[in-house]
């Protein structure tokens, strides 16, 4: 193991078998082993790959209103979402308990306290003990997104303690909400993961843009997505594969250093992990001339609130 100051990642950048929960967490689980084996203390996984990101939407339609296509597909999207309740991210967490890895993992909650029929596009921290420390439930889906995800809120706006740093996680455009990097900065973060569907455009300047803004390390994981990693199960399938592009994602996973230069330049087209090791001596050396949440900041003059109160339509008093 190394020094506490050091960690070791991995980032796994992979393709869904697409809309397929328990395919897709057979790949997962592979990924956790082969990270395991190189001895790396984390994992991070891309934005909705456990079942994977809804690609359809923008290319069948998908603001027509009471599309028999539409609802077919949104239908099966939501049968193939977690359900952490039942028990659907336990091999996970056993595997995390057992390899001494922490994970962040995204995917589509199923979530019961809303009703168990929408779904929110969640990042899930699972620390090195196998306990699922944080569920963070994407504030404000982009655009087409709206039309299949819900909104989220607050309460997993949270960090967690690895070794020597202090990790927090933002979904995809979150990462462009001043407020919500703040909050994180404000808890301790120095280590940010940022989740992504897949695309350098999406990483390739925000990414060195939270390390300097932050200096912090930023690690940015995306996933991969090809005509040929959509199975045969799909609804509507002809008509997906007749209008969606060959490539959807092409990767571009990377990790910038506090001084917002490139660790691990964006990694485009490969499948696999991505391994990389942090030292946070790095950290202390970048917040000798700039902290946004310490020495560089005037709380006396701007403040953040943040409601961490989980949402809910009901509550329920004995």
């Amino acid at each position: 193991m190394s020094s506490s100051n050091e960690l070791k990642v991995a980032l796994a950048q992979i393709a869904p078998v697409w809309l397929d929960k328990s395919k897709t967490l057979e790949k997962i689980k592979k990924q956790i082993l082969d990270a395991s084996q190189e001895n790396c203390e984390l994992i991070v996984f891309g934005e909705a790959l456990l079942p994977g990101y809804p690609f359809w939407v923008s290319h069948t339609n998908g603001a027509e209103f009471n599309s028999t296509t539409q609802k077919e597909i949104h239908a099966h999207y939501v049968k193939n979402s977690v359900q952490v309740e039942k028990g659907d991210l336990d091999e996970i967490c056993n595997l995390a308990k057992q390899h001494s890895i922490a994970i962040y993992l995204g995917l589509m909650e199923r979530a019961a306290d809303r009703g168990g029929h929408s779904i929110y596009c969640s990042l899930a921290y699972i620390n090195q003990e196998g306990s699922i420390e944080s569920m963070h439930r994407k504030l404000m889906p982009t655009y087409e997104e709206r039309l299949t995800w819900a909104s989220g809120d607050g309460n997993g706006l949270r960090v967690h303690s690895l070794k020597d740093f202090t990790l927090g996680g933002l979904n995809c455009w979150e990462n462009w909400m001043p407020l919500p990097r703040a909050a994180l900065y404000g808890m301790g973060e120095n280590l940010h993961i940022a989740v992504w569907p897949g695309s350098e455009v999406n990483t390739k300047d925000i990414t060195r843009f939270i390390a300097r803004e932050s200096r912090s390390y930023v690690i940015s994981v995306s996933s991969l997505m090809h005509k040929k990693d959509i199975p045969d199960t799909i609804p509507h399938l002809e008509e997906i594969l007749n209008t969606i592009p060959d490539e959807m994602a092409n990767g571009g996973s990377c990790i910038a250093s506090p001084d917002g230069e490139w660790l691990v330049a964006p990694v485009l087209h490969k499948e696999g992990l991505i391994i990389a090791t942090l030292d946070f001596n790095r950290v202390l050396e970048e917040r000798q001339n700039f902290d946004a949440v310490g020495h560089y900041s005037r709380p006396d003059v701007t403040q953040l609130t943040v409601n961490r109160e989980r949402q809910s339509t009901i509550k329920i008093r004995e």
